[in-house]
């Protein structure tokens, strides 16, 4: 049994449900930092979702994975499969024997914190949101959601925000110990902090993620159409989701016909290269991932003033714009079309800068295995004075 977990590499399991987007991207990227600085770490995750691409990046990071990478089927939904998913994986996080279990997402965090209820062992019981439960936390759904949130508060060791709003989200909602409560902000890697230039035949803007309601591209769409003129700009829409139907006919309806192009679903760096300037249209968001890789890339930006892009925009927050208004985002999108290359180079140059300087794997990997670590310290120093 390790003694001193400050000087010794901890052994840590993350769960997460579904292996895709930003919160998958997280989950890998700190996997395999934590193993590179020693630690036993493994990855329990849905099985259904994710696509070729889950397995394929599964595959890669399985040599890192001193526990190894389980995948169960999990529903999106409440339902009566989370009691059977609760069972198997406490079973299974029993014969791991992690010194922290750490939950990704409302349903990570569910089956990581729930086998502690009737409080097994030593192990710590870390939370990170990833918004989650925080963007539905009015209404019905949200008081149940929210219900549950603060149930599991009581058997939570440590929650981890990777942005302040998400803390701040938290906080108004959820009663928990101010010192188990730790911001560490998401990173990327300094081979990131590149620029990539846009190809010949790149649009005039750029959209990446999920198309769905949540990302606002119908408002994108409302805002394209109202550049008319012989100049009117182009469109590149990178990503895959339950709105794609919808938003062709959006685009159809709205006679954009060939300034607007579905490229579907590709690594963002390699799409960066296929607008001029990448527009993020956002109705709520935590700490998106495409806008630190955006900024390091040195990408011409416009974007919402939601969830924690303005920690991201830095020095330039000031205008960001709010959501859901077409007017608004048009006027954005031409005051950055009309602006002097030198002028949108510094620009640029100084969000990556700032980026830099506090969005990398590195930093955020050190601020989270500090925090674990002091976490299971005082784990074990609470169960040896009982």
């Amino acid at each position: 049994m390790r003694e001193d977990s400050s000087s010794t590499p901890l052994t840590i399991v993350h769960v997460l449900r579904a292996p895709s987007g930003g919160l998958f991207r997280h989950v890998i990227d700190l996997s395999r930092e934590q193993a590179a600085r020693g630690c036993r770490v493994g990855v329990i995750a849905d099985s259904s979702t994710g696509g070729t691409r889950a397995d394929e990046l599964f595959r890669e990071l399985s040599p890192s994975l001193a526990l190894g990478a389980h995948r169960i089927p999990m529903q999106r939904a409440p339902g009566l499969g989370d009691a059977a998913n609760i069972i198997k994986i406490g079973r299974l996080l029993s014969r791991l024997a992690p010194d922290v279990v750490h939950g990704h997402g409302s349903k990570g965090g569910l089956y990581a914190r729930a086998p502690g209820l009737a409080g097994r062992g030593q192990v710590v019981r870390a939370y990170t949101p990833h918004g989650g439960s925080f963007f539905f936390s009015s209404g019905l759904q949200g008081a149940m959601y929210m219900g549950v949130e603060r149930l599991l508060a009581r058997v939570t060791d440590l929650f981890l925000f990777e942005s302040a709003y998400i803390r701040e989200r938290f906080e108004q909602s959820v009663q928990a110990p101010h010192e188990r409560k730790h911001v560490s902000l998401n990173g990327i890697s300094e081979a990131e902090f590149a620029r990539v230039p846009p190809a010949d035949d790149a649009a005039d803007f750029l959209y990446i993620g999920e198309l769905r309601a949540l990302k606002g591209i119908d408002t994108l769409l409302d805002a394209l159409a109202l550049s008319t003129d012989k100049h009117a700009w182009t469109l590149n829409l990178v990503g895959a989701g339950p709105e794609d139907a919808q938003l062709r006919e959006r685009a159809s309806a709205l006679g954009l016909g060939e300034r607007v192009r579905f490229l579907g679903a590709m690594p963002a760096r390699q799409a960066f290269s296929k607008g001029r300037a990448i527009v993020v249209p956002s109705r709520a968001e935590s700490l998106p991932y495409v806008v630190i890789e955006a900024a390091a890339a040195q990408l011409p930006m416009v974007a919402t003033r939601v969830g924690g892009i303005p920690e991201i925009m830095g020095p330039f927050a000031d205008e960001l714009i709010a959501p859901d208004d077409p007017e608004a985002l048009a006027n954005a999108m031409k005051k950055l079309k009309a602006m002097e290359p030198d002028e949108t180079n510094r620009r640029t140059q100084a969000v990556a800068d700032f980026v830099h300087e506090h969005f990398t794997i590195s930093t955020m990997t050190t601020s989270i295995l500090a925090a674990c670590a002091k976490a299971v310290e005082a784990r074990r120093a609470a169960a040896k004075s009982t």
